[in-house]
């Protein structure tokens, strides 16, 4: 997992959102942003696994638990979801290198 976005750093969610279970699949509105996002199944699970810090090796090894998909397509997956969230300021990262 050398090429995942977060891979060591600690992720959690952001608390400026509010999350709502619509139909199986998690939909989330930031509200510093004002936007509204699909997160999806999948997503969703995600969203779930991140309410406690964990990293994004830690999240991969879950959903391979989880799910019938390959560890490359679970990262790159994983790698992608992780990069928009960061990117829309829907997650918070801390870099456990340096608390350690």
């Amino acid at each position: 997992m050398t090429n995942v976005y977060l891979a060591e750093q600690q992720i959690t969610q952001s608390p400026d959102s509010i999350v709502s279970d619509m139909n199986g699949e998690k939909v989330m509105f930031s509200i510093a942003s004002g936007k509204y996002y699909n997160l999806g199944l999948i997503g969703g699970r995600i969203w779930e696994l991140i309410a406690t810090p964990t990293t994004a090796r830690e999240l991969v090894e879950k959903l391979l638990q989880e799910y019938n998909v390959s560890r490359t397509a679970c990262e790159e997956q994983v790698d992608a979801f992780l990069r928009r969230l960061h990117q829309e300021s829907l997650i918070e990262v801390r870099n456990l290198e340096a608390h350690r």
